[in-house]
């Protein structure tokens, strides 16, 4: 059974082209299949059709009759070449094209046609709550993630080690990223447990023996293959200095939770809190990709106030995996009030029952869910 996705690819592509970048599994192909099914498709992914453009790409310009408006190319980044055919069209005919890829990397080599801005950019993420509505279970989705596939399979921590291993042999193997892929496939431990911090490259290098370039470019590589994104941090208080290092996140919980060598979550685990704001930055950030136009980072000053999320410049979120929420939970939240610039204060919780604590509204995460999409604060 299709479960509805909130990505609007329809209402995007009649407005313009889009580039639609997510990890492989993210559900890329069957939004395509639903939404998008009477258009027509080159999928790289096939042998024929790759073959046949590689050699040729002017047949797409040759295949694509006059009257066609919106076409799609799967995997566009194994045939960057076909970028310039795609600009031509979109200048010559007014063709909207939706260019799918599940890595950024090779699209962002010096030379490649990224159609000066005729596109817009959005990334597929795993499942959200409103998508999955009853079929959420918020201790699955800390534990095994939201990845499709997994978070509905039967051997959910079977298949993330298949997930994980065929992402080091797919986009890391075979498209030669790295010489050492036994070295990187131990760097991704590392890497799992920097989930959801400030990343000190210096203290990995010399942790793990290698370079502190070999390892900046390692985290990179996370980047460039979606698998990561950086949380930059918000830098505008005056009354208390704040640090200007980003965090890491991984794309899917799950995946981060395989990395770390963990499996089985309960609500009552030490670890039960961090998963609890991996996830909520998951929301978060699949929110800004889909709605595009939006700005999220995070806050913390050197004297160790903290706040985990800054949404729009206008919304401070704290979260915490509590189903008790008391005023010292609080504390982070109330040193921002002091720069005077939020509209909302807001802090999500395992509580049951919205209330306020002063100026500061601690919600249930499935009632902040749900107005987050209801715009209810912006």
């Amino acid at each position: 059974m299709y479960i509805q996705r909130k990505l609007d690819l329809v209402t995007i592509l009649s407005q313009r082209s889009c580039f639609l970048f997510g990890p492989r599994q993210t559900g890329k192909t069957s939004l395509i299949q639903n939404t998008l099914s009477g258009y027509r498709c080159y999928n790289l992914l096939r042998t024929d059709v790759y073959l046949k453009l590689s050699r040729a790409p002017e047949r797409l310009r040759q295949e694509i009759s006059q009257n066609e408006r919106i076409v799609i190319i799967d995997e566009i980044q194994k045939l960057p070449i076909l970028l310039d055919e795609v600009h031509s069209l979109i200048e010559e005919r007014q063709i909207h094209f939706l260019l799918t890829g599940s890595s950024a990397r090779k699209l962002r080599q010096k030379g490649v046609n990224l159609l000066g801005g005729r596109a817009r950019t959005r990334r597929m993420h795993p499942f959200i709550f409103l998508e999955l509505k009853n079929d959420f279970q918020l201790v699955r989705a800390l534990d095994v993630g939201l990845i499709p596939s997994i978070y509905f399979s039967d051997s959910p921590y079977e298949d993330l080690e298949a997930y994980t291993g065929s992402y080091l042999k797919e986009e890391i193997a075979a498209e030669a990223i790295v010489r050492n892929v036994p070295a990187f496939s131990r760097f991704l431990t590392i890497a799992g447990l920097c989930n959801g911090q400030m990343i000190n490259y210096t203290k990995i290098a010399n942790d793990a023996q290698v370079p502190r370039s070999t390892v900046q470019e390692y985290f990179q590589i996370l980047r460039d293959t979606l698998l990561a994104s950086d949380l930059p941090a918000w830098k505008q208080s005056r009354k208390r200095k704040p640090v200007s290092t980003s965090k890491f996140y991984f794309f899917d919980i799950g995946v981060a939770r395989y990395l770390q060598g963990r499996r089985g979550l309960s609500m009552r685990s030490p670890e039960f809190g961090e998963a609890f704001e991996a996830y909520i930055f998951h929301e978060l950030s699949t929110y800004c990709d889909y709605r595009g136009g939006c700005d999220l980072s995070y806050w913390r000053s050197t004297s160790g106030f903290e706040v985990d999320f800054i949404l729009n410049q206008d919304i401070a979120i704290e979260v915490k995996g509590k189903t008790i929420i008391t005023e010292k939970d609080c504390s982070g939240l109330k040193a921002l009030q002091e720069e005077a610039i939020f509209k909302w204060y807001i802090l999500v919780s395992l509580e049951e029952t919205p209330r306020k604590i002063g100026e500061i509204h601690i919600l249930p995460w499935k009632d902040f869910l749900e107005r987050l999409y209801e715009d209810f604060y912006l």
